[in-house]
Formats: C-alpha cells, structure tokens, sequence
C-alpha cells in the first residue's frame, strides 16, 4: 500500500449510460475525470476524484459475473443499499450547481445535527448522493 494514498475506500457504481453520467458527475458535483477507459460506447471502468476522493464506475453488464450481482435503482422502485457521501467546503454552492443540472433532490439540504450542512440527491439513474460540508476526517469533527 502507498503511504500516500488519499483514500484506500473507493466506491463503485454501474451506470447504462456511463459516458453520460461522467459528464453529469463533473458537472453536478464538479469531480474530475481520472481515467476512462472503453470502446466508445462502453465503460469498462472509469475513475472520477474530488479532493483526494475517488469514485470508480462502468456500464451496466448484466451478463458478467459482477454484473448478475447488482441492479440499478430503477429496477427495485428507486431504492438503494446505498449511497455515496462527497464532503464539500460550501454544500450550499453544490447543491445549487447539482439542483441546475438536473438532480432530484430526495432531502432537501439543511444543517445537519451532527454538523455541517447537507443534503441528498438522485443523480441522472437514481443513485443516491449525500454532499455535505461535514467532514468526518477533520479533527474538529466531534467524537
């Protein structure tokens, strides 16, 4: 393991139109492009960052052995086992930036019991994001 890794715990989530939901992940919540690789068409495996944070995703292969594990939110009534936390300095500004690019917001944003101030969304296919300004790695985060 490198030292240096920013985070050792990465997230993954399948999408049918991959090369669409990079560009309104970059978009929405202004993460990075890493790495995509694929044929054009397919994602067979893409790595988006925000600030020392990764997420990996791909399209959708329902005939794969990973693929014949999972589903995607619309095909058990927009619930999830899951989601997705991205710690932001001003919650504010992204979700007006995540509202404008079209994501369905679930909880509306709101300051938070624990600290910070968050909310939840659907992005374009129905995974679930929380973004919030608490950050559970800062030391002043409370115990």
């Amino acid at each position: 393991m490198n030292p240096t890794t920013p985070s050792t715990l990465i997230p993954s989530l399948r999408y049918r139109d991959a090369l669409a939901a990079i560009d309104w992940l970059c978009t929405a919540f202004r993460l990075t492009k890493n790495a995509v690789y694929g044929d054009g068409k397919t994602v067979f495996h893409a790595q988006l960052t925000y600030n020392g944070g990764m997420v990996m995703l791909g399209s959708v292969d329902n005939a794969s052995d990973y693929g014949k594990l999972t589903v995607q939110p619309d095909e058990i009534g927009q619930r999830s086992t899951g989601g997705i936390y991205l710690a932001v300095p001003d919650a504010d500004t992204v979700y007006a930036t995540a509202k404008a690019a079209g994501a369905e917001i679930v909880m509306d944003i709101r300051d938070m019991e624990y600290g910070g101030r968050g909310f939840t969304c659907r992005d374009l296919e129905g995974h679930l994001w929380s973004v919030g300004s608490y950050n559970p790695w800062d030391e002043a985060a409370p115990q």
